[in-house]
């Protein structure tokens, strides 16, 4: 692997997974990493995480960074593209393998229905033809303190067990592949959904593992839709549209706890920058938000 890039004081990032288009909880989690980028002067890069092509759609990634970019969004560096970066995860993948951390795993699904799909041993008679790769996890707790949802702590072993790192279908495991690129491009804060909470722990071990920094954690509120599912899982969850960025700015910048009469009219850039200018990161709910509650009726599902 190759060391970390130098950057400034704080780089964060947006890494979406081109599975379909740009919806309200995406342009969410878009919008709070590059408000809280700029508020520390920092750098906001983009990453497209597209390494599961079963899931992708074709013209989503693109199409994704042309709305982002229509709602100003733009990173700050060429967009990092996951595929392109076999190598890295490779690398990655050797050196745990050959520091006894990492192992060849033949179990299926089916074999790990008892351990309700957790892996903690390889199974006496594995049914799997190929075998993945995953990462030898301790029996111990690890935790970490999220700047908007305080201590986070979890028995791996217990609640998470062996991580794959690399599929039984040859394809790089999403664990793995965002752990190398947070620390190949020098991302010194992640700022994401709450739904990635859970996977934050195993995220901290693969570091430690590979020897890279781990960047301060902070998990931005899920939209959720009048039964309580969140936007990208529910029917309502409509892509924004980039020829009227404001309404959906408006939400989502209200669902971040902030002054929605600050952002005003006009131009994107220009209510870009006066929501830059009264955002104040301690406003940001750590619970959370209803689409409904924030703006009835501004939405065809509120």
């Amino acid at each position: 692997m190759s060391p970390p890039a130098v950057v400034s004081p704080y780089r964060g990032r947006f890494a979406p997974s081109p599975t379909g288009p740009l919806h309200l909880g995406s342009l969410l989690a878009a919008l709070g990493s590059w408000l809280i980028a700029r508020h520390h002067n920092g750098e906001w890069l983009l990453r497209v995480e597209d390494i599961d092509p079963p899931r992708e759609v074709a013209g989503a990634a693109s199409e994704q960074i042309r709305v982002l970019e229509a709602f100003g969004l733009v990173s700050d560096h060429p967009v990092v593209w996951q595929s392109r970066r076999s190598d890295l995860y490779a690398a990655a993948l050797r050196r745990l393998l050959d520091q006894g951390d990492a192992f060849t795993c033949r179990c299926s699904r089916s074999d790990l229905m008892a351990s309700d799909g957790l892996h903690r041993q390889c199974v006496a008679h594995p049914s799997g033809r190929v075998h993945a790769y995953r990462l030898r996890v301790p029996d111990a707790t690890l935790g970490f303190d999220d700047r908007l949802r305080g201590r986070y702590e979890q028995s791996l072993r217990q609640q998470v067990g062996d991580v794959v790192l690399k599929r039984a279908d040859g394809l790089w495991a999403y664990q793995l592949a965002v752990v190398v690129d947070d620390g190949e491009q020098g991302i010194t804060d992640v700022v994401r959904g709450a739904d990635l909470l859970d996977s934050t722990p195993r995220q901290i071990l693969l570091q430690q593992r590979l020897g890279l920094p781990t960047p301060t954690y902070a998990h931005l509120p899920l939209l959720l839709d009048e039964k309580g599912s969140k936007l990208s899982k529910s029917t309502a969850s409509l892509p924004v549209d980039p020829d009227d960025p404001l309404p959906a700015l408006r939400l989502v910048y209200g669902a971040l706890g902030q002054p929605t009469a600050a952002l005003g009219t006009g131009q994107t850039t220009s209510v870009l920058q006066r929501a830059l200018a009264s955002f104040d990161p301690a406003l940001i709910p750590a619970k959370e938000r209803r689409v409904i509650d924030l703006h009835p009726g501004a939405f065809p599902y509120a």
